[in-house]
């Protein structure tokens, strides 16, 4: 499968954070093909294991998290207007006017009360409109406790851009697959870890840190850009490669990872740049502190519009993390 069929279909599959995939899901059929055992945590990570030929082998943790934000029905008026609270990072300005669908199927529009202003908006201000007239019949559709999400809406853009909902972190699920199936020989044991609820505090990898307990860990994100109007300054730039972190809101990643992320991405001709990205965190902080902890560092993915239902990534940029994932898991980080 192409990798923008694979984002897209991704995509297309409903995981608000606590209600992630299970046995049933793309991700777990498609890890399967290539990774020797799949397990799934008490926590909902998706953890699949690639063993190494080479005896005694060092284990090494990838972690994309495949949970993305969105709502949960949190009250039901007599109008049959589904009030929803946000989970995760909410942009309520991006938000609004947008259609929404739960996880049972039902669509609707999420709308903002009338006469609410930009600078008043808030999720408080949001509703679903799934086109009842009453609680009593809302409730034959939806229940308190369901959530919902952007409909999909994978969109291809000129010179190889992508746009869609939820690329964050999609794209990282996607990177773990195709690298599970392009890596033919490494030194460690893999283990590629589809994690749950990173938008709600980095949850999931902490629990499945606990229990592979890496040696070297990869986390497998998004990251912002400093390309667009009205942003912080940024040396991430959208198409100039794959973003090395050296540093986010929530880790100092260790540098033996950004050295050996760094040369192998200069021997191999990868093109890269180096990301410190001053708010938001990531699953590495997971992999750097999580029991004995783990010499762990993290590639991103450029993105534009994060938290909207428009994040957009060059696909360039995604191929040069897919190249950067496989030569680190085929190299010698201790040569």
């Amino acid at each position: 499968m192409k990798s923008e069929k694979l984002i897209e279909k991704l995509t297309s599959e409903i995981s608000v954070s606590g209600a992630e995939y299970g046995k049933d899901s793309f991700i777990y059929s498609e890890i399967s093909k290539y990774t020797d055992t799949v397990t799934i945590d008490p926590m909902g990570n998706i953890i699949a294991l690639k063993k190494s030929e080479k005896a005694d082998a060092k284990k090494f943790m990838l972690a994309a998290h495949m949970d993305e934000i969105g709502f949960l029905v949190h009250y039901i008026d007599e109008k049959g207007r589904v009030r929803v609270s946000g989970i995760g990072g909410i942009n309520s300005v991006s938000s609004a006017y947008t259609n929404v669908v739960f996880e049972n199927g039902i669509k609707g529009v999420l709308v903002a009360e009338e006469n609410t202003k930009n600078a008043d908006l808030s999720v408080k201000k949001l509703y679903v409109d799934i086109g009842t007239k009453s609680r009593k019949e809302a409730e034959k559709l939806v229940s308190v406790g369901m959530r919902c999400t952007m409909v999909p809406n994978f969109t291809k853009l000129y010179g190889g851009k992508i746009s869609s909902h939820a690329l964050d972190d999609k794209v990282g699920c996607a990177l773990l697959i195709e690298a599970a199936q392009r890596v033919e020989n490494s030194p460690y044991d893999v283990y590629y870890v589809f994690t749950s609820q990173e938008e709600v505090g980095l949850r999931g990898s902490a629990t499945a840190a606990f229990s592979v307990a890496p040696d070297y860990g990869i986390a497998v994100d998004v990251t912002d850009t400093g390309d667009v109007p009205g942003c912080d300054p940024m040396e991430v730039m959208m198409g100039k490669g794959a973003a090395i972190k050296i540093k986010d809101s929530s880790a100092i990643c260790s540098v033996k990872m950004v050295e050996y992320l760094k040369r192998i991405a200069t021997e191999n001709k990868i093109p890269h740049q180096l990301e410190i990205l001053l708010a938001g965190g990531t699953d590495t902080r997971s992999l750097l502190m999580t029991g004995r902890g783990a010499v762990a560092g993290a590639i991103s993915v450029p993105t534009r519009y994060i938290h909207s239902n428009v994040e957009t990534i060059d696909m360039k940029d995604y191929n040069a993390c897919l190249k950067l994932l496989v030569c680190a898991l085929e190299g010698n980080i201790d040569a």
